[in-house]
């Protein structure tokens, strides 16, 4: 089991959240640990995970951080959904995080239009992380100005590799 941490791909899973860059301005952003069950770990790793609609919830009167309503995949060779190794693809998973830094999103997500959100999720030395991003929404014409610099970018990358032909 030992070489399986040598094996390129390991800790490559990588699942990205990019539609919460286009719809909110990304204000801070932190890196927490993630509680998951067995059957999560190996969906995780085979990258079965949408972070689109999740969101986090930080509270401090019972001091936690809980990530909702992010789907991760069933793992298939952990049995039926009745069996007790399956987990259910989206319950309410626990976050874990300093508790100066629960605190402070806490507060700063009372703040009317503030919110946290799942940015990338991915391992680290064998531990599953999520960057979660304080995140406030977008007006429609700051979309329309994001699609806006993205299609100039694209267009000035094409116009450099014609030049360099």
């Amino acid at each position: 089991m030992a070489a399986a941490k040598n094996k390129p791909g390991y800790d490559d899973a990588n699942i990205e959240n990019r539609k919460a860059r286009f719809d909110y301005h990304i204000l801070e952003t932190v890196e927490v640990g993630i509680a998951l069950r067995g059957s999560e770990v190996k969906s995780v790793r085979a990258g079965h995970v949408s972070l689109q609609e999740g969101y986090v919830l930080a509270r401090s009167a019972p001091m936690e951080l809980t990530l909702h309503s992010v789907n991760i995949g069933e793992y298939g060779p952990a049995g039926p959904l009745g069996n007790k190794r399956q987990h259910a693809p989206t319950r309410v998973r626990s976050l874990l995080a300093h508790k100066r830094e629960i605190l402070k999103l806490a507060e700063q997500t009372e703040v009317k239009g503030m919110t946290i959100v799942p940015l990338k999720m991915y391992f680290k030395n064998g531990f599953a992380k999520v960057l979660i991003g304080l995140a406030k929404g977008k007006a429609k014409h700051d979309k329309r100005d994001t699609i806006k610099d993205r299609e100039a970018k694209r267009d000035i990358d094409r116009a450099m590799t014609r030049k360099h032909r």
